[in-house]
């Protein structure tokens, strides 16, 4: 699987992870088919698993944790905490509900899941870096957040980074292509692309047939592979189904030329 550098960190992570959301509320059979996506994903190199304390009210979270059991070294786990949770203490309370949850010692990257407009970022930012100075976790981000916002919440932190911005971005939806994603790449800011098949409304029949044969690719592979042509970007479609998940982990094996990726861009601009 191809990496990329999180942010300024140097740390790698791959272009292709997973995405949990909807996941963790079901029992049994569909619990374990979850948990073997999971782990069936992390053997095709796919190790970077985001998931949130919002997500199924926790139960996400406690999947995660319990897919990713005695296997924590291979894995790169972001979680996020709610924008009701951002003041100083409830930061903290939550990032250590959330460390119970997954059943670990750290987070790896700890996201702000929207901005917030009661609590000012700087008390949120400082709880962040406080987190970090604890070894609880080990990089920051945001989620959602415009190129103001995220000035605003790089300015709240003075000992540490903002190192990636996760926002909806797919071949379908592309509000974030104008202003922020040109901005993520000037700033070395990660853009971690969620929905990145728009939540499975995958337009088979606007994806050129020359390009599924020329490339031997599904559509969705197509999709994949077009928005995380460019370097700052990395994807994290929902592993939902073992199926899927091979599907969605070969889907960068190659890369679609420039001039490929142009047309699509023309085709769904």
């Amino acid at each position: 699987m191809e990496k990329r550098e999180l942010g300024r960190t140097r740390e790698k992570i791959p272009v292709i992870g997973m995405g949990t959301w909807e996941m963790g509320d079901v029992q049994n059979e569909g619990r374990t088919l979850e948990i073997q996506a999971l782990r069936r994903g992390i053997e095709l190199g796919m190790t970077m698993i985001d998931t949130a304390e919002m997500y199924g009210q926790g139960n996400a979270e406690k999947l995660v944790g319990q897919a990713t059991r005695g296997m924590r070294d291979e894995v790169f786990i972001v979680t996020k905490v709610s924008p009701e949770h951002f003041g100083y203490d409830d930061v903290l309370r939550s990032c250590e509900a959330s460390i119970k949850r997954l059943g670990v010692e750290h987070i790896d990257l700890y996201l702000l899941h929207w901005p917030s407009h009661k609590v000012p970022i700087e008390e949120t930012m400082k709880a962040m870096e406080e987190l970090v100075s604890r070894g609880k976790i080990r990089y920051i981000g945001i989620s959602n957040f415009s190129v103001a916002q995220t000035l605003k919440a790089r300015e709240a932190l003075p000992r540490s980074e903002v190192a990636c911005n996760e926002v909806r971005y797919s071949l379908t939806h592309r509000a974030v292509e104008s202003e922020l994603v040109p901005f993520c790449e000037r700033e070395k800011l990660t853009v971690m692309a969620y929905s990145p098949l728009d939540t499975g409304k995958i337009p088979v029949k606007k994806v050129p047939s020359s390009l599924v044969d020329k490339y031997g690719m599904t559509p969705a592979q197509l999709m994949l592979n077009w928005v995380t042509y460019r370097e700052a970007v990395v994807a994290i479609p929902k592993a939902a189904n073992v199926e899927h998940v091979e599907e969605d982990a070969a889907a960068v094996s190659t890369r679609i030329s420039g001039d490929d990726y142009q047309a699509l861009s023309r085709i769904f601009d």
